[in-house]
């Protein structure tokens, strides 16, 4: 195949939402349509053995919710489909918002019972700022929950979409009778036992036929034909330009659970979903169809394998091809490195690829050379803008619990820190560990894989702290010198040795600000 038809066969998407959604059942789901798996597993079932294939860490096993972002890819008609399936939980969205700098589109699942919440009227506004495809999927249609139109204005209003049913259910709960798939013109009915496998549709040009009658019975029959007369009525038509704009959002119902609806979801999006699409850098538009090789660091993840203390670097492609032993040029260092083994993923399951295409997402083997954000290109000097970082506002002292094994806490303290997901800072007074994070939960996270992965055990202690101000290097004159006299307490180092200043109160902040006016506080360690 030349270098175009491969990009045009290439999909990526993220999948977000408010936890307990369906999320990872969904993916699940998609990878059993898209033949990626046998046999699907469920989140939370103590019959079935298997686990989620995405949810691969232990932690995530035990709780039953995703943690890290995990990266699958499948074929499906043809397709090469990238998903990536993202932690739903606030206190790990930070990792959700770095996963939506690397996607071209987006699928959000909305719970029928629980309708939009907090969580994903975040996330979406992220999605619209940044103009990303929507595909709505409105998930658990077999539990008794809000009615479709209800929902429907919901997502609207709370969303701030524009919505377009591309399918539309027959009943909801206890009377649920299958789906009208408005895009395809067909019925798929329901059927409970057809948890693993997939259902067949029935194909229905024109509702009005008496067979309908038959089929689903006359009351649902009757219901189905005025609801969808009002869908006629009142949501527009889908367009497609409109949707690759951000301006259109179209609706899927369904159940991931039993399977159902999910297919219809795959067939449209492969249809419709967008290409990999071009990427602003710092100097110009970078296009997917360009020959040159661009691509940026969006994710690290530590130990993913435990036996091999291996770190890993999640690159997405922007444009041109990655090749196995090639000379790249590492913008931040500018150093040139090869990689001679990049992995394709699959979940945890990784092979080696000689060639990966824009669009996909490769992991590199990292001795510490990569930071989240880092550009690789063949030699132009650019860099890839807006991953975001976050300021903590939880911190915590880190004691260890077992003095044998301090080389390995602080070996396990500074891998996991370059996932970014938490910062640690080293106190200038007396040398005392300190991590700050965005979410709270992020800690258990931490103190789990520290013992798990690592071997060693670490012990918090609450720090009352509001926020940390990175403090520009100024000359040595007299007021940063009695700025450091003063605020001695509360200075630290962090992992790159900046300064930084841990402020207790908002009212802190602004008070060192008028009493040392040179002294310059920053809220992201990124300054210029």
């Amino acid at each position: 195949m030349s270098f175009l038809e491969e990009i045009q066969r290439r999909r990526t998407f993220g999948i977000i939402s408010h936890p307990d959604a369906g999320k990872t059942t969904l993916t699940e789901k998609l990878l059993l349509f898209g033949g990626a798996i046998q046999e699907a597993g469920a989140v939370k079932n103590n019959k079935i053995k298997k686990g989620a294939t995405s949810d691969f860490m232990e932690i995530e096993r035990q709780r039953g919710i995703s943690v890290s972002t995990s990266v699958l890819a499948f074929i499906y008609r043809d397709k090469k489909i990238n998903i990536l399936d993202t932690p739903g939980h606030k206190d790990f969205a930070e990792d959700t918002f770095r996963t939506l700098t690397a996607v071209d589109s987006v699928i959000v699942v909305i719970d029928v019972a629980k309708g939009v919440e907090a969580q994903t009227e975040k996330l979406v506004e992220v999605c619209r700022m940044r103009k990303i495809p929507i595909i709505v999927f409105i998930n658990k249609m077999d539990r008794e929950g809000k009615d479709a139109f209800d929902l429907l204005d919901e997502v609207e209003q709370k969303l701030g979409l524009r919505v377009t049913p591309m399918s539309f259910p027959i009943g909801m709960g206890y009377d649920f009778k299958g789906i009208y798939n408005l895009y395809e013109k067909k019925i798929n009915l329901f059927s409970n036992d057809k948890k693993t496998t997939v259902a067949e549709g029935i194909e229905f040009t024109d509702i009005n036929r008496p067979e309908l009658d038959e089929i689903i019975g006359e009351t649902a029959a009757e219901t189905l034909r005025e609801e969808l007369e009002m869908v006629e009525g009142v949501y527009p038509e889908f367009d497609q330009e409109a949707y690759l704009n951000g301006d259109l959002q179209p609706v899927f119902f369904g159940s991931a659970l039993n399977n159902f609806g999910v297919k219809e979801l795959l067939d449209c999006f492969v249809d419709i979903a967008p290409t990999p699409q071009p990427k602003m850098s710092d100097t110009r538009l970078v296009d997917s169809k360009e020959e040159k090789l661009t691509g940026f660091v969006f994710k690290i993840h530590a130990n993913m394998d435990p036996k091999h203390r291996d770190r890993l670097a999640f690159i997405k492609i922007v444009s041109g091809t990655f090749k196995r032993n090639f000379p790249y040029l590492h913008v931040r260092n500018n150093k040139k490195v090869k990689f001679s083994s990049p992995n394709a993923f699959f979940a945890e399951k990784k092979e080696i690829v000689d060639i990966s295409y824009p669009g996909d997402i490769v992991g590199l083997h990292d001795t510490g050379n990569f930071k989240i954000g880092d550009t690789l290109t063949e030699g132009e000097i650019t860099n890839f803008k807006g991953i975001p970082s976050f300021s903590p506002e939880h911190f915590r002292y880190v004691n260890n619990a077992d003095p044998l094994k301090s080389k390995q806490l602080y070996k396990g303290l500074d891998q996991l820190m370059d996932e970014g997901v938490a910062q640690l800072f080293t106190l200038e007074l007396n040398g005392r560990k300190v991590i700050g994070t965005v979410g709270a939960l992020q800690y258990e996270v931490i103190q789990y894989r520290l013992e798990h992965e690592y071997g060693a055990k670490c012990t918090y202690e609450n720090l009352p702290m509001h926020k940390v101000c990175w403090v520009q290097p100024t000359e040595n004159n007299d007021e940063f010198k009695e700025f450091k006299r003063v605020k001695q307490r509360y200075l630290a180092k962090d992992k790159q040795g900046q300064l930084v200043f841990l402020a207790d109160s908002a009212f802190t902040i602004q008070m060192t600000q008028s009493k040392y006016p040179t002294v310059k506080l920053h809220f992201t360690s990124e300054f210029e």
